[in-house]
């Protein structure tokens, strides 16, 4: 099928491919969700790793993860996406094969990295083909649906490590997902057409300092909470990331081809949609690691229980996904935030006397302000490049996707452990609503172009 009539019509199997490209995203994200529940078994493992070590285990791939999505996005729209994808499930597979064997942390930390890698060729690169497959009036339903996959993910995650630490050794938490990796690439590859390559050039220098810039940033806010945030190890790691990120953008605005050029960000549309992504995950995942310690902590739920009793999160951020697609941007994203901030601001006053089907009721508000927002800032960042950079577009709406989720864990963690969980809840409210205002103001500048 030539490229025409695909941009007219859409692949004749696009929805095949929507669910495939959904089910990939599901398996790179749900693990970051499933190993969190793991924590207390590996902490009595034969492993015996310090707590020091603990969080490497668990964010050695969240940091290899969000730094790589934008580099290897763009490497799907230079390479092919197809090509790309099939690569990272491989990856991905060889790092969970090589955690599920180790012999020692150190093993286990650098098969959890190898498996980041492979989840950062596979999250941009789905989006993109997903996009691709479906004919221009059609995509933002296609992005809906991949948004929706990818919120579903970390619900997804809870229940699977919650069954999983509940009747199998911790091992089988990486080798699950070898065997689901390997099914999958087969179906993708016989499934999935290949996406044409570009005529880009992969910018390495610039993903060097990008990549190099976000490892010393992510170190910076996952050791901010346990070393101190005046402590010299996150003092200077945020340094170096702030000194890199300025090198970064200066050496991309003489570039010849950027692999970001800082000048996208004129268009108000990026701008709102990569920031409204941040501030939506920034209260999603503090909501995910408050809620686990929550439940099993106070409410004394089991791993399994606290991974079911998430569910209900889903429902409405399932049902809304495929509404928002229906709705102007000014309407659908300023619901969602202000939802956003009413569902933060309910489970703020939760206590170990509220019957969980109140609990559940702000559970609920952040599920249907998740599905009306999320959908449309992802297609307002996929709208706002052209077609040749959907890989770039996917990586960037990852990459902010991941640093809201690592800030948003950081912020909750200190405050939740120095003022208590209400406090917790409330700071991250106040972030996301006036980080919600400037998104809004964007959306409604009248600015509507793309780059």
């Amino acid at each position: 099928m030539s490229a025409t009539v695909v941009e007219q019509t859409g692949h004749p199997a696009r929805t095949r491919i929507m669910v495939l490209m959904a089910a990939t995203v599901v398996l790179a994200v749900a693990l970051v969700a499933a190993v969190n529940l793991a924590i207390p078994t590996l902490a009595a493992s034969e492993l015996r790793p310090s707590p020091a070590q603990i969080l490497w285990i668990v964010d050695a791939y969240v940091i290899v993860f969000a730094c790589l999505l934008i580099p290897a996005g763009a490497a799907g729209d230079r390479f092919g996406r197809k090509g790309v994808l099939l690569a990272g499930l491989g990856v991905f597979a060889a790092g969970c094969l090589a955690a599920a064997l180790a012999p020692d942390v150190t093993t286990l930390v650098a098969a959890r990295a190898l498996s980041g890698a492979g989840a950062a060729m596979v999250m941009p690169a789905s989006l993109a083909l997903t996009v691709g497959a479906y004919p221009a009036a059609a995509r933002g339903h296609a992005v809906a649906a991949w948004t929706a996959a990818t919120g579903a993910a970390g619900v997804i995650g809870n229940v699977g490590g919650g069954l999983v630490m509940q009747y199998l050794p911790w091992r089988a938490l990486f080798g699950v997902p070898v065997a689901l990796a390997v099914v999958l690439a087969l179906l993708v590859a016989v499934t999935v057409p290949r996406a044409p390559r570009h005529d880009a050039v992969l910018d390495l220098p610039g993903a060097g300092l990008l990549t190099a810039a976000s490892v010393a940033l992510l170190v910076g806010i996952i050791e901010g909470p346990e070393a101190g945030w005046g402590s010299g190890l996150v003092l200077g790691a945020l340094a170096v990331a702030a000194a890199l990120f300025a090198v970064f953008a200066a050496y991309q605005l003489r570039a010849a081809r950027p692999l970001l050029d800082p000048r996208l960000f004129r268009v108000a549309r990026l701008r709102a949609g990569t920031l409204g992504v941040a501030v939506t995950f920034f209260g999603l995942f503090a909501l995910f690691f408050m809620n686990a310690r929550f439940l099993q902590e106070v409410k004394g739920f089991s791993p399994l229980l606290t991974g079911v009793a998430i569910v209900p999160l889903t429902v409405p951020m399932v049902i809304l996904s495929r509404l928002s697609a229906r709705l102007s941007p000014r309407t659908a994203v300023p619901a969602g935030l202000a939802g956003n901030v009413a569902g933060l601001l309910l489970l703020s006053f939760a206590g170990a006397g509220m019957p969980y089907p109140v609990y559940m009721i702000g559970l609920l508000v952040m599920g249907a302000a998740m599905g009306l927002c999320l959908p449309v800032l992802s297609h307002e960042i996929m709208a706002a490049l052209p077609r040749e950079r959907a890989g770039l577009g996917s990586g960037l709406n990852s990459a902010t996707r991941e640093l809201g989720s690592a800030v948003g864990v950081a912020v909750m963690g200190t405050v939740s452990a120095t003022h208590g969980m209400a406090a917790g809840y409330r700071v991250i409210a106040g972030v996301v609503l006036a980080g919600g205002l400037l998104v809004i103001r964007w959306l409604t500048s009248g600015e509507r172009g793309s780059a």
